[in-house]
């Protein structure tokens, strides 16, 4: 939520850490859909949720079955399906600081004999706002996005060995004018939506491609068999402000914008620079953050159910080769702030700030058998990787790369992933659960000092469904022998984007709690009055000291909780329903966080306060096919901090207001 848009969400799931969502395994149809999920998983390509169909969370032993990932879990994207018959949708909202959102898709199926049916989808989405923030010197601060997904395939329902093949084509192209550089406290609290002069050409592109083509054929109604080949392309700039050098000698002797925003008083001259004030020549350094991404893979999963040994059997068996990495090729410019405006005067040579690339390649397989005797069902499965990373570094010289690599880093191994759960039936409206697996995240293309990210984690609970009241409640435990540590660019720390830092043993546990129920049954009436609660309590320790130049840690004592884990997270639901007109409110609430490890009370610039968000919907039927709609997100407009990394206090997005209209034909 750092931009307040959800271009680039940080999702983490059971403490696991929510960085760039790098550590759970991100997917969409299936497949990993981060930029490179072994070289590079850091999330600076999210898929857009709203064009979604559906969304899934797996955690638990389940997640064994998606690498290479596992201690956190799995997060999997459903994009629109091609409709049985001809139809569409469309709908477009209009709102505050000029938010334009259009979603649109066409589609269906066709009979073409012997069974078969042709089909397609045709979707666009496009979103842009003037965003929320104020430039000091009034410029842009919003975004643009474009989608567009195309789907063809042919589709076999009926006759022996139903089955279908199925092509999917999908771009995005962004524009985004945004920026780590937030506020120091005071400023903050004067105007928390201000914007510093010095980051006014801070921009954010990318641009993703997309294709999946899958295979589904059902050998009987207890054999079925998935393949799906998949090629992802994404390539981004953040070109954004790195440092700030009083004296006019650029990125040589520049101060980063961490250390400026942390201590003003120190760094007086800079914050004067950053806040508007004329300066020398390459007074402010800016650094184009290029990469260029690609993966690519082949997945395969049957799945057989069957009876042997007297006991019903649910095996689940699959295999995936894939490749992906990382192209990273950046310089710095600097520049001369006058008048509020930024005026080039050096550009740096291509390649002249980082040069290099990672790759990683990888064989995984996956077994899970669900085995029911009677009203338990016990699960056992695992996954097993075999993979390398490489890191060539190439002279920030040699742009063309012509003299080859400078240094060349393999890492590879090879890992069993266990997993083991299990159900019990108590009676037709309770289930008692209970699973323990295996957490893995594997190292990054180079490390040297840090060892793979390995836990024991545990969970047990129990669910109960009846008279319309559903209620899960879910303890775990995540047990690590080593946490890492991974410094990015939105981390911060003043350390090299890709180090990573073993943390050590680390206690992570906490309680899941949803609850839903439907309150129409107290009255006599038609309308449905549905009513909801999603409740985490987690709690995040490390177990031993140590000292580590990982900013976010540092010198780490026993007991000192993880930075940024709330430990309380709570949303309430609420609405009303009628045939043709529908209402519904939701509170969410998050407790404080820390920004550094630490323990007792939270310093002030370290602190992420707590806060509520309450949002809105109400929509009617105009006819019977189109909706009126109008939403209202942060309705009450409070002002709070969504990040403090990696640069200064940023807010998160105020009251929003969205009228729009929808239609289905």
């Amino acid at each position: 939520e750092e931009d307040g848009y959800g271009l680039r969400p940080n999702i983490g799931l059971r403490g696991s850490g929510s960085d760039r969502s790098s550590r759970i395994v991100l997917m969409e149809d299936g497949v990993p859909i981060s930029p490179a999920p072994y070289a590079s998983p850091s999330a600076y390509y999210f898929p857009t949720t709203a064009r979604m169909s559906a969304v899934e969370v797996t955690k638990g032993p389940a997640a064994i079955l998606y690498g290479p990932r596992t201690t956190g879990g799995a997060l999997n994207l459903f994009s629109t399906p091609v409709p049985e018959e001809m139809s569409g949708f469309a709908q477009a909202f209009f709102g505050t600081n000029d938010r334009q959102r259009v979603h649109a898709w066409t589609g269906g199926r066709a009979d073409v004999g012997a069974g078969w049916k042709l089909g397609g989808l045709i979707e666009v989405f496009t979103d842009e706002t003037d965003g929320f923030k104020e430039l000091d010197n009034g410029g842009p601060t919003g975004f643009d996005a474009d989608d567009l997904m195309l789907k063809v395939g042919a589709y076999k329902d009926d006759g022996p060995m139903p089955q279908s093949i199925e092509l999917k084509y999908q771009t995005r192209e962004e524009t985004s004018n945004e920026t780590y550089f937030g506020l120091t406290l005071e400023d903050f609290e004067a105007n928390p939506y201000r914007r510093y002069d010095a980051s006014a050409d801070d921009e954010f592109r990318g641009e993703n491609e997309l294709f999946q083509l899958t295979h589904k054929i059902e050998f009987s109604p207890t054999l079925n068999l998935t393949t799906i080949a998949y090629h992802h392309d994404f390539a981004r700039n953040w070109y954004k402000l790195q440092g700030i050098s009083a004296d006019g000698t650029g990125a040589s002797g520049d101060t980063g914008i961490s250390s400026v925003l942390s201590d003003p008083v120190t760094y007086a001259a800079e914050y004067s620079l950053a806040t508007g004030a004329t300066s020398l020549d390459d007074s402010i350094v800016y650094r184009a953050n290029r990469r260029a991404y690609y993966s690519e893979g082949l997945q395969t999963t049957l799945n057989w159910q069957t009876a042997f040994g007297g006991l019903d059997h649910d095996v689940t068996l699959g295999v995936r080769v894939h490749e992906d990495e990382e192209d990273r090729f950046q310089e710095e410019d600097a520049y001369r702030l006058e008048g509020g405006r930024l005026i080039l005067t050096n550009a740096g040579a291509a390649g002249s700030n980082a040069n290099r690339i990672s790759s990683g390649e990888a064989v995984a397989l996956f077994l899970q058998d669900r085995v029911s005797i009677g009203k338990l069902t016990v699960t056992g499965g695992a996954r097993f990787e075999d993979y390398e990373l490489t890191r060539e570094d190439y002279s920030t010289a040699d742009p063309t790369r012509a003299a080859g690599p400078t240094r060349v880093r393999t890492l590879d191994d090879q890992v069993v992933v266990p997993g083991l759960s299990a159900l019990y039936q108590v009676n037709d409206d309770m289930t008692l659960l209970a699973g323990v697996h295996r957490g893995f995240a594997i190292a990054s293309p180079g490390a040297t000092e840090a060892d793979a990210e390995e836990s024991v984690n545990w969970e047990a609970g129990g669910r109960f469904s009846k008279d319309g009241v559903d209620v899960e409640a879910i303890a775990f435990f995540n047990d690590y022998s080593n946490l890492l540590g991974t410094c990015t660019a939105s981390s911060g720390g003043n350390c090299t984007v890709g180090d990573q830092f073993d943390g050590g043993d680390v206690d992570v546990m906490g309680l899941e709690l949803t609850a839903s129920w439907d309150a129409a049954a107290l009255f006599d009436t038609s309308l449905s009055l549905p009513v909801g609660l999603v409740y985490t309590w987690t709690d995040a320790e490390f177990q031993s000291g140590f000292e580590s130049s990982y900013e976010p840690w540092g010198d780490v004592e026993a007991g000192d909780e993880l930075p940024y884990v709330s430990d309380q997270q709570i949303t309430l639901m609420a609405g009303i329903e009628a045939s043709r007109w529908g209402m519904d409110l939701s509170a969410n609430h998050v407790s404080e966080a820390r920004a550094r490890a630490g323990q007792g009370a939270i310093p002030a610039g370290e602190r992420i306060d707590a806060r509520w968000l309450v949002d809105a919907a109400a929509w009617v039927d105009l006819t019977e096919t189109l909706r009126l709609r109008v939403k209202a997100e942060n309705l009450f407009d409070e002002t709070y901090v969504a990040s403090i990394d990696p640069a200064g206090l940023r807010p998160g997005k105020p009251q929003e207001i969205l009228v729009g209209l929808e239609v289905r034909f």
